[in-house]
């Protein structure tokens, strides 16, 4: 089976050398001429949580040849549209697509795709680019999962074949409820990236700065609210039921999603968003594919999205020059 792994960027890369380290060929493809060339020359470095360096294969858009059979989408979703419509060319008559990016994507690559071609794939963990070639894993190695599902028409023997893939890097949910997966990764992108976007920090400065902790849970608020609304029956997260655990309507539960916010994010607080990241390069990010869709569904469903609607308003700013992320706009949240 052959496998690539379209923009290896900082999750693709740390994929990339668990796959490959473990004996699963795979491409690793970005458009950044630096980092391949130091993927090249040294192989995959990853630090953090972890520590290994691994030769991989390393090529430029350019450089492709040939179909393959799994081809892992890591790219943001800006330019999807575009992206997907040149992999399809590069897809074998039995090939899928593999999307591990935020937001909702399945839809619109599946319209591009056809009909039994695209899995959704959430990723739970974190990783950062700090120098070409050399990717910072920021999450706890016992947290590591990935939460997988099929679109209309992928065969159970597919979806089999790629877990197995990704087993090689750390165990996968096969969910039913892809949907309900993809909002509940909704949740807590909207929630720690965009927060820790707007403040310059790391999850862990989201759910653990007490003047934080209720703007946190207002948003997760509204993306269950807007979920809910939109009929979405929110999938669990590592086990738990994050509804229950952090849905409030009074004090005494709100007191007690507040408390368990640092708990749990306890494996990952030191993940930098990957929209902070983004526009700390002077990059646009990817605000409009996950607080944004929070936004444009809370209009469709008649659902206020206050803090959402804030985080979109301030990231944009950022992402003009207009504004820097730090603690102080908080003040923007009152």
């Amino acid at each position: 089976m052959r496998c690539a792994i379209y923009g290896a960027g900082s999750l693709g890369t740390v994929l990339g050398a668990y796959l490959t380290k473990n004996n699963i060929p795979v491409e690793l493809i970005n458009r950044n001429k630096a980092h391949v060339a130091a993927l090249k020359e040294k192989g995959a470095v990853i630090c953090g949580t972890v520590n290994m360096q691994v030769p991989v294969k390393a090529l430029l858009p350019e450089e492709m040849e040939g179909l393959y059979d799994v081809i892992f989408l890591m790219t943001k979703q800006l330019d999807n549209k575009a992206v997907v419509t040149r992999l399809k060319d590069y897809l074998s008559p039995e090939g899928v697509l593999v999307t591990l990016q935020n937001g909702l994507p399945e839809p619109e690559i599946e319209e591009i795709l056809g009909k039994g071609r695209t899995i959704g794939c959430v990723v739970e963990w974190g990783a950062t680019l700090k120098e070409p070639g050399v990717c910072e894993l920021t999450s706890d190695p016992a947290s590591l999962s990935f939460h997988m599902g099929g679109m209309e028409g992928v065969s159970p023997e597919k979806i089999a074949q790629v877990k197995d893939i990704l087993e090689k890097m750390c165990p996968v949910h096969i969910e039913e409820n892809l949907l309900g997966a993809r909002w509940s990764k909704l949740l807590i992108n909207a929630t720690f990236s965009g927060l820790g976007t707007v403040m310059g920090g790391t999850f862990g400065l989201v759910s653990e700065t007490k003047f934080v902790q209720p703007r946190a849970l207002a948003c997760m608020k509204e993306v269950m609210d807007v979920g809910r609304a939109a009929g979405v029956t929110f999938a669990p997260v590592q086990g738990k039921d994050i509804t229950k655990l952090f849905y409030y309507k009074g004090p005494l539960k709100k007191a007690f999603a507040r408390a368990l916010l640092p708990i749990a994010m306890k494996k990952h607080r030191n993940i930098e968003p990957s929209m902070l990241q983004d526009v700390k390069k002077g990059k646009p990010c990817e605000v409009d594919a996950i607080n944004g869709v929070v936004c444009a569904w809370g209009k469709k469903t008649g659902v206020a999205t206050r803090v959402n609607d804030k985080i979109l308003e301030i990231v944009h700013a950022i992402e003009a020059g207009e504004m820097t992320p730090n603690p102080g706009n908080l003040k923007y949240f009152s």
